[in-house]
């Protein structure tokens, strides 16, 4: 049984896991060619670099959005999630009039879509059954929780900081990778949450963020004096669906380890997510 086992010791987020996963052996070049079945590679470009945090090389992975240079596409692309009866077969960015009617909405909303949307890309999509079943469960432990807190159902949900692009990305990459990986079981360690406040779009909140806290529920957390959000709701889904057990580094011979970079850098303490792989 290939089990893999996330070290959060730094907490986790979606591009911790992703940057772990290729640092670990998973294939990047791959992993860009499966997301084009989504059909937005014009909202987004994807890196990934090695660079050395607090003296551990480790893989840094972004999702960089193409938002300001793609605007009108975005409008676009975002109609055509409505426009489901010729979303299949009709390029992006060929009926213009669909961007001005929907302008003044998406200049507002280009980085807002609704769960509903969300879910709906994923579907039509077309990955393995396995993926597809990962990134949903995942997306709708996020939406349970947004709603929850924001006192809305799950159809009525936006993903607005939890968010767009970026975390399609990480959520539906994560699913990817794990499966290209052919992992049987996944365990993690306690998840650091970090302390603190934080900026978001509703104000100053008190780390870690409601919705982190929300879909960490039945998952242990563990203390930490880094003023920070060391675990982000994206991180926390990921882990908490995908986590059979939380745990000490379980008994097995290991294959690979893989370490993914944070955005932040600590003075003392590296801001890593280790992947470990084994039998």
């Amino acid at each position: 049984m290939r089990t893999l086992y996330f070290d959060c010791f730094s907490g986790i987020s979606g591009d911790m896991v992703i940057g772990a996963l290729i640092d670990a052996g998973a294939d990047p070049n791959r992993l860009a060619e499966e997301l084009k079945k989504l059909h937005i590679e014009d909202e987004y470009k994807l890196t990934w670099n090695k660079l050395v945090k607090n003296g551990i090389t480790s893989t840094k992975f972004d999702v960089v959005l193409m938002n300001n240079v793609h605007h009108h596409d975005h409008g676009d692309a975002h109609d055509h999630e409505h426009a489901h009866d010729h979303h299949h077969d009709h390029e992006h960015a060929h009926d213009n009039d669909h961007v001005h009617e929907h302008h003044h909405h998406d200049h507002h909303h280009h980085d807002h879509r609704p769960y509903k949307d969300i879910v709906g890309l994923i579907e039509k999509a077309g990955f393995d059954e396995p993926v597809k079943i990962t990134a949903l469960n995942i997306f709708k432990r996020i939406g349970e929780a947004e709603g929850h807190i924001h006192g809305i159902p799950l159809e009525k949900v936006y993903f607005h900081e939890v968010g767009a692009v970026d975390s399609i990305i990480d959520i539906i990459g994560a699913a990817i990778l794990i499966h290209q990986l052919e992992i049987d079981i996944i365990k993690s360690s306690p998840i650091p949450v970090g302390t603190g406040r934080i900026h978001i779009d509703h104000g100053v909140y008190p780390v870690p963020a409601p919705a982190t806290l929300e879909i960490l529920k039945g998952v242990p957390i563990e203390q930490s004096d880094i003023k920070f959000e060391l675990t982000t709701p994206t991180g926390a889904a990921i882990v908490s669906v995908l986590a059979e057990e939380f745990c000490s580094i379980p008994s097995m011979k290991i294959n690979s380890i893989g370490y993914g970079a944070g955005t932040k850098t600590f003075k003392n303490h590296p801001n890593v997510l280790r992947v470990i792989i084994g039998e």
